[in-house]
């Protein structure tokens, strides 16, 4: 289900099983599952951190899946490998992505949306603060899953990364009256028009002119060019 169309949060389950029902080494491979809280951990390293045969480890993975006791999702950094956390928790963003990201992949059609929509409400309000374009965002209804402010201002300065939003500081006066003096405000460059093609910046020609995470891109980060599955595959093109 598109997220434009309803929530994409995953329910919280509740296990199927008791920790009663397990084998010993259910148990312990349980224990070393549900310690990783929200953050889970890979087959891999749990091979490391558990001293039992390989085959045996994937036995007692499979027993506490059919248990409803774990479950397998995917990580954004290591989507080569299968993750685990236990059936209480919800993985974290640095596992999942955060919103921007569907099970395992960028949902750039979603981004894309949200930009045209953050683009008209600056256009259309001229010149418009942070708190003005989230406060039109969520008035919109245009995606029924809640948007924090954090979130908005990703979209909002990826549009800036592709020059089509321009950032600057209330002067205080003329179209800035209403905005304290200092205050970081936002203007479209150009008009191109409800429904028209959007500039094409010097960004939006690679993933990242798309990818509000790029604030919290780092070469050595959880988010990061090197691990970056679509900007590899545009340096591949």
């Amino acid at each position: 289900m598109s997220r434009l169309q309803g929530p994409n949060a995953l329910k919280r389950k509740r296990p199927g099983a008791t920790s009663d029902s397990l084998t010993e080494h259910e148990r312990i491979v349980h224990d070393v599952i549900q310690g990783k809280q929200d953050m889970g951990i890979s087959q891999r390293d749990m091979k490391r951190e558990i001293n039992l045969p390989d085959n045996l480890v994937t036995k007692c993975l499979k027993s506490l899946l059919a248990k409803n006791l774990i479950k397998e999702v995917k990580n954004i950094q290591n989507r080569g490998r299968k993750h685990f956390i236990s059936a209480e928790f919800e993985p974290s963003n640095e596992i999942t992505g955060g919103a921007w990201y569907v099970e395992g992949s960028l949902d750039t059609e979603y981004i894309n949306v949200l930009k045209e929509q953050c683009w008209r409400k600056i256009y259309g309000l001229k010149v418009a603060t942070l708190e003005g374009v989230t406060d039109a965002i969520k008035r919109s209804n245009v995606s029924q899953i809640e948007l924090s402010k954090q979130q908005i201002e990703e979209i909002v300065k990826a549009l800036v990364l592709d020059n089509e939003v321009m950032e600057v500081k209330s002067s205080g006066t003329g179209e800035f009256a209403s905005i304290p003096v200092g205050k970081v405000c936002y203007k479209c460059i150009g008009k191109r028009g409800y429904g028209g093609e959007p500039k094409v910046g010097t960004m939006a020609s690679i993933p990242c002119g798309v990818c509000p995470q790029i604030s919290h891109c780092t070469p050595d980060g959880i988010i990061s060019p090197k691990t970056c599955v679509y900007y590899k595959k545009w340096l591949d093109f």
